[in-house]
């Protein structure tokens, strides 16, 4: 027996020393000008290719224990966790893959397992060790980046040792509970990342968030309301860790509280990017799914409240997505307060992106198995055989012996439509006659192409009577066969309709929707107008025509990219050899002589509120269209002797409201710059311009850096190689 000790303790006490020469190894690296760094990484290599490493940290951790020195566990902690940056920066290039990242950080991950497995073994003997040091090697690999190649290995091994041992469960605990502050962050969020589940998640960090701010903070307010690129997977691992331990409740209803106030803050759902809106949105709702009964009670009144506030926010937004998350939050709050009232309920599309969001409201428990319906079931569920007796009632019962009456001559009865334009006047103001009336709805259009010297007279008056014209019967597109004949009437006789319908944008009594409806056909109209004839009738299809969306959706720039595109393929010079290409109608542009009057009756009065209309305030919606309307009449300008008075008028239109809190407003203005770049003859920009274009390009560039619009973004950096196009043309022009 003696002898036996006595050959443990030597195998000991070498392994001891090599520790020891690993160490000083780890010095040498960087230190000692006497040992070629070669050589020193061969030591480092055999030492981490025999797994010493777990050595090494455990002697840290028992030196730990016995109060060693902090100057050196300070030394060998910074040589661990960037040993493959020292050995890289001496060997430059010749580096041994040992020391790669990829290979060296999981290798760490595992010798930190087989310490943790010794400091388990210790506690249980009953003898005293600190993970002090090993928390310190985990915060400062973190940190530094690699928490996936760490945590990789550490995260699934900790997740099945944890499962059904509290010691375990208490080291995993300690391990991060002693990470220092400056490096929690790393840890906390390669934990939530990586966890497989909440419950997972629960046992892996315990009680973290309520012993330390630092977790606190990262869990309630960074990852959740100062960030939003997490996946669903992690918002439903954080949350549902909160909502697993009492005492982690209490910050669960928290979370729930400051979510639903920025949720409902109307400066937040004006200045918030649609995704971080999504992802708050997201939040809520599983926040909701984790909510108990009695909990909704004691908040049930405070969840009304900011319910009210917050789908109030959403649906002032000029941006369908919006809309519609407010839609989707409200109907779920609704739901979960008014179990056995009425809910809220909305009419919005269905998709996948709202089956993913209402789906997070109801909590699918893990590994749940749909029972499957016994044999007996089935057959019972199954429709009962017919009895003869059954048969002959319902044969009696037929009424096949009925035979049909002979309708295959019969002809549909049409109502003739009106031949003279002051006969559809006076259908569409006085007549009863429904028939009649929806016959002249449909053949109105085609009516005023074809007598464009009657409509002339009576032009204004159609005008009028169309766009009050509200729908009689239910009529298949009428709104679209109201449309197509305001813009024939409005291209049959520009000026004096134009006139008319610009003067009653601004005037009272006009719901928001026909003050659209003015917009939706000058900009039809224009388009029109500014484009070639064809043997005497209008192109209505064909290639299409370049416009602005005037409807906000989810991409207002792919237009615009359009736009561009097709003026830089006009504006260059193509040299081909193959079959010659189809001639272009062609043709005067009737757009040009009355480009003005489209344009600046439009801008003048902006920024005059009336009783029933504010564009500056709440009607924000309706100032968001009419600044794309002013960027395609100003696209459509090119070439027309107004283009320039124009362009600079648009310039200050734009320059007075470029700090407009509605991205969709924002995003018009920024076609409307796009627009005057392409429009405005190069010369004139640069000579009467000048100071306006430095100041945009200035606002440009603070909108690409600083807007949290997507979209604004992207027009504006578009606006901004537009720019520098036109610098590199001056250039090129010969003086």
């Amino acid at each position: 027996m003696a002898a036996g000790l006595e050959r443990a303790l030597r195998e000991a006490a070498a392994e001891l020393e090599r520790v020891r020469r690993c160490r000083d190894s780890f010095q040498l690296l960087s230190s000692s000008p006497s040992f070629h760094p070669r050589e020193v990484v061969e030591v480092l290599e055999r030492f981490l290719q025999e797994g010493r490493m777990s050595a090494l940290l455990w002697e840290v951790c028992q030196q730990q224990a016995q109060a060693g020195s902090p100057e050196l566990q300070e030394a060998l902690l910074n040589k661990v966790v960037c040993l493959p940056d020292h050995v890289s920066n001496k060997l430059q290039g010749k580096t041994p893959s040992v020391f790669f990242p990829q290979n060296y950080f999981p290798l760490l991950g595992g010798a930190i397992i087989q310490v943790l497995q010794k400091i388990s073994d210790s506690l249980r003997g009953g003898l005293d060790c600190s993970i002090s040091f090993v928390s310190h090697v985990l915060g400062k690999v973190c940190v530094h980046g690699r928490q996936k190649e760490i945590l990789s290995i550490l995260v699934p091994r900790l997740n099945d040792l944890t499962k059904s041992d509290c010691i375990w469960q208490r080291i995993c605990w300690r391990l991060v509970e002693c990470v220092p502050d400056r490096w929690m962050e790393a840890v906390v969020l390669g934990f939530v990342q990586r966890a497989p589940g909440a419950d997972a998640l629960s046992r892996l960090l315990g009680n973290l968030v309520v012993k330390n701010k630092k977790a606190q903070f990262v869990v309630t307010q960074k990852v959740l309301l100062l960030q939003y690129g997490q996946t669903t997977a992690v918002l439903q691992n954080l949350l549902g860790y909160l909502s697993l331990e009492s005492l982690r409740r209490a910050l669960l209803i928290k979370v729930l509280q400051e979510l639903l106030e920025t949720w409902g803050s109307s400066s937040a759902v004006k200045h918030s990017p649609p995704e971080q809106q999504q992802y708050i949105s997201k939040a809520i709702l599983i926040c909701l799914s984790h909510l108990k009964e009695p909990e909704i009670e004691s908040c049930r009144q405070e969840l009304l409240t900011s319910m009210m506030e917050g789908v109030k926010c959403h649906l002032d937004s000029n941006l369908p997505q919006i809309r519609r998350l407010g839609m989707i939050v409200a109907e779920s709050i609704s739901s979960k307060i008014n179990t056995d009232g009425p809910i809220l309920k909305f009419q919005y599309e269905e998709d996948d992106e709202a089956r993913e969001l209402k789906s997070l409201l109801v909590q699918t428990p893990p590994f749940c198995v749909v029972p499957s319906v016994p044999d007996d079931d089935k057959k019972s569920h199954a429709a009962a055989p017919v009895t003869p007796n059954e048969e002959s009632d319902a044969e009696l019962d037929s009424d096949d012996d009925l035979i049909p009456y002979d309708m295959s001559e019969d002809k549909e009865l049409k109502t003739k439509a009106p031949v003279y334009i002051r006969d559809c006047i006076e259908v569409l103001t006085g007549s009863e006659d429904v028939d009649k009336w929806e016959a002249t709805v449909k053949a109105l259009e085609s009516l005023v192409r074809k007598n464009p010297a009657a409509t002339r007279e009576v032009s204004v008056e159609l005008a009028k009577i169309l766009l009050h014209l509200e729908e009689k019967t239910c009529i298949e597109g009428f709104v679209e066969l109201r449309q197509r004949a305001q813009v024939a009437v409005l291209t049959t006789d520009p000026i004096p309709v134009v006139k008319y319908l610009t003067s009653q944008f601004y005037s009272l009594n006009y719901s928001l929707r026909q003050r659209m409806d003015i917009l939706d056909v000058l900009v039809l109209a224009a388009q029109e107008l500014s484009y070639p004839k064809s043997h005497g009738k209008t192109k209505h299809s064909g290639a299409q025509k370049p416009r602005i969306q005037l409807l906000p959706g989810s991409d207002s720039s792919k237009d615009w990219r359009r736009i561009v595109d097709e003026r830089i393929k006009s504006k260059t010079r193509r040299f081909a050899t193959g079959q010659s290409q189809m001639e272009l109608a062609s043709g005067p542009n009737e757009f040009s002589s009355v480009a003005g009057h489209f344009f600046f009756p439009l801008i003048q009065h902006f920024d005059r509120p009336l009783t029933t209309f504010d564009l500056l305030g709440e009607d924000h919606f309706v100032l968001g269209r009419l600044v794309h309307t002013l960027a395609v009449l100003m696209y459509l300008a090119v070439n027309t002797a107004a283009v320039t008075a124009m362009g600079r008028a648009l310039l200050e239109f734009v320059w007075a409201l470029r700090f407009h809190t509605d991205s969709y407003v924002r995003q018009g203005l920024l076609s409307c710059i796009s627009s005057v770049l392409l429009s405005v003859p190069m010369e004139r920009l640069l000579e009467d311009m000048t100071e306006e274009l430095l100041e945009t390009q200035s606002w440009l560039g603070d909108v690409v850096e600083k807007d949290p619009d997507g979209d604004c973004r992207r027009l504006s950096l578009q606006n901004l190689l537009l720019m520098e196009n036109l610098k590199k043309k001056l250039k090129t022009v010969p003086s």
